[in-house]
Formats: structure tokens, sequence, C-alpha cells
């Protein structure tokens, strides 16, 4: 008896957070374990498909850098990093593409349908979606800055009842594909659509105020306050590529954007649909 009256509870808990995000665009960046732990996959997924079923308008933007780097290794070529980044030469780009794409892409399809959902497999160079230039910032071959997103293909598969799978490549204005950084890429999005929740699924709990104590976690952080934080050491490495992308895409008009942990089972639904909420808030 005491186990069915904390189910009953945890769905009441559960019911205005339902009801907040009932017609709400919630775009998630996938990446990390999460993504190459099976069952961490199948439990995303079943989230997934969850938030479509209650009424959300879910996007999934992810990358897939271990895959990529396993396919380049297999094709007998290795992986070069500069500061953090893939080098991504001529053939580098056409793996990336086809990875990404092809089999990461369809793949994550696949999974949705096998949990009863609906959806569409898109990159960014389906439509010109995501217009890109060439990086300024180091020479990194074809790996590109956004320039602009056109929500169009997007919002017409939202429109249909299916979940938009999008692949971090993009396009610039002569055709060519370009690698995209899965977590601007997946901001930019968020940011275009107007979305209500910007989800960004890392392999830390979010932001430690001290990063060898998982339970220094800071749960809420305005955008004022980053400076200060990143001056301290806080907010460093891997971390500040996932920050900014988050103040772009609040400085462009999202609401709100939460980094989680996607180590944890569930971890979207515990964010969402829970009181306490498991990640690191960033709001304006």
């Amino acid at each position: 008896m005491e186990k069915s009256k904390q189910r009953a509870q945890i769905l009441i808990e559960a019911l205005p957070y339902i009801q907040k995000y009932d017609g709400a665009v919630v775009v998630v960046k996938y990446g990390g374990a999460a993504m190459t732990d099976d069952d961490l996959k199948a439990s995303v997924m079943r989230d997934i498909v969850l938030l479509s079923q209650v009424g959300m308008h879910v996007v999934l933007v992810h990358g897939g850098g271990p895959e990529i780097s396993s396919m380049l290794k297999a094709l007998g070529k290795e992986s070069v990093f500069v500061d953090g980044l893939r080098y991504t030469d001529a053939e580098t780009v056409d793996v990336v593409s086809m990875v990404l794409a092809g089999k990461v892409n369809k793949g994550l399809v696949s999974l949705i349908h096998k949990n009863g959902g609906r959806a569409v497999g898109l990159s960014g160079a389906d439509g010109a979606m995501l217009r890109v230039k060439k990086t300024d910032a180091a020479d990194l071959g074809f790996v590109g800055e956004i320039v602009s997103v056109d929500t169009a293909p997007i919002r017409m598969a939202l429109g249909e009842g299916f979940i938009p799978i999008i692949a971090t490549v993009g396009v610039d204005d002569d055709g060519q594909v370009y690698n995209v950084n899965a977590d601007t890429a997946a901001a930019e999005i968020a940011a275009a659509l107007e979305a209500d929740k910007f989800m960004m699924l890392t392999d830390v709990r979010g932001v430690l105020r001290d990063r060898n104590d998982e339970g220094s976690l800071i749960t809420e952080i305005g955008v004022t306050e980053i400076p200060q934080l990143a001056a301290a050491g806080i907010i460093s490495g891997g971390m500040i590529p996932k920050i900014e992308s988050c103040v772009k895409a609040i400085g462009s008009g999202l609401k709100e954007a939460v980094i989680i942990d996607g180590r944890l089972e569930h971890s979207i639904l515990l964010e969402l649909f829970s009181d306490m909420g498991i990640g690191t808030l960033i709001h304006a």
C-alpha cells in the first residue's frame, strides 16, 4: 500500500509540470555517456517519447564524437584535435556526414519508433537548415560557425506530430558540408525556435562549485553571475563552451536553459517533472 501511495504522489507532483509544458517546445541536446551506454540510450529515448505523448513538442539535437572517432580509426585515419575541437579535413568531413546523418541519426530514429514514438531524422544540411561559414576561430578545416537557422523543416515535422532528430552538420552558400559543434548548434536551434526549455545532457551533474565534489552543484545561475564564476575558475574546461552556448541562446530570447547529468537514468523526467530539478538552471 505504501508503494502505491508513493507512485500516486509522484504522479501528483508531476501534474502541474505536465500542465505547464503542454504544447511547449523543448529542445534536448543529446550527447556524452547517454549516447554510448545502451541502457542510458534506451532510457533517454523512452523519456523523449513520454514527453511527446504528454503534449510537448520535442526536438532532439545530437552529435556523435565517439562514433566518428571509431569510424575514422576503422578507416585507418587518426583523429586530430585542436584546442579540444576536431580538425576536419575533406576526407574527415565526409566521414562526419556519413556517421552523424546516417548511422547515428537513423539509429536514434529507430529507437524512438521501437518505443512507440514517431520520429524523423534530419541534418542541418537538409533544406540548408543550418547555414554556416568556415569558422574564424582557428584553422580547423571544414568546421563551420552557424550564420542562420531555418526552422521550417523542424516546424513541419513538429506540425505533423513527429519528433525531429537533428544531426549537427551544416552547409555554406556553395553547398559545402561542414562539421558543427553540437552544443552550439543545439543552442542556436533552441533560440531560433523560441523554445520554452533547452536541456543539455552532459557527463557531470551540472556546474560544480568544486569540480571534485559532485555535492557542490550550483542549481541556478543568472547570466550576470557567469563572468565572476569563470574568473574564479568554477566555470572552466569543457563547461565553458556549454555555458557560452546557453548564454548566447538566452541573449537571443530563449527563456531558460538547463545543464543536467545524462549519466543519470531518466534525468530528463526528473528535471522537468519534479519539484527539486536536478541540474544547473541558466536564466536571464
